[in-house]
């Protein structure tokens, strides 16, 4: 069943107060207190909500995309500075294979509870790098219109994974892919990471 459009409303207020850095009162000093342990489905079903809500809001499946990422983006950067409070004396990664790793390891278990399913180098370009998943659970609850069809929702991945990076001082093209599987019925979803010329100069130099 899905959920009522004023439930829909609500909790998009709540996502948005999150996104732009608003506190409710417990949670005054949040960097201090246990990661929330909550039922999945319950943050599955937010995202359902904020996706359908943009839904109305938007023109194209572009500007959709362009939402949920943003808002994905915001989720990341707070992402890395609660990680690196709590499990690394608020120091960072420095080195591009150790901030993928990162990535693929850390920040997925704190999203999903458990690694990706894979990290791969692209074998055309030096620059890209692929964390694949063959069912992205943002994909779960979400209905999507026959006209909005090629809409991935795994945007909202990209944009937590660009947050990350990007705060973490690694600026990168993150976009999310539909790859079909052979034999499978579901195609995986594929985060591409495209990094800035800038750090790929820098990894070099480090030799």
């Amino acid at each position: 069943m899905k959920p009522s459009r004023d439930i829909c409303i609500a909790l998009l207020r709540m996502i948005n107060k999150f996104v732009r850095g608003g506190k409710m009162k417990q949670y005054t000093n949040v960097l201090d207190r246990p990661l929330s342990k909550g039922k999945q489905e319950s943050g599955l079903i937010l995202h359902s909500c904020f996706v359908q809500y943009n839904q109305t809001q938007v023109d194209n499946i572009t500007q959709l995309e362009t939402r949920i990422e943003d808002a994905g983006y915001a989720v990341g950067a707070r992402i890395l500075e609660l990680l690196c409070h709590r499990e690394k004396g608020n120091r960072r990664e420095t080195r591009l294979l150790g901030i993928l790793s990162f990535v693929h390891s850390t920040v997925w278990k704190v999203l999903f509870g458990k690694v990706a399913d894979s990290l791969e180098k692209g074998t055309e370009h030096e620059d890209e790098y692929m964390i694949s998943e063959k069912e992205l659970l943002v994909n779960r609850f979400v209905s999507i219109p026959k006209d909005r069809g090629a809409l991935s929702c795994g945007a909202f991945v990209a944009g937590i994974v660009r947050g990350v990076l990007e705060n973490a001082g690694f600026p990168a093209v993150v976009t999310a892919h539909f790859v079909p599987v052979e034999g499978q019925q579901r195609p995986r979803t594929t985060i591409l990471i495209k990094f800035a010329e800038e750090v790929l100069r820098r990894e070099a130099r480090l030799g």
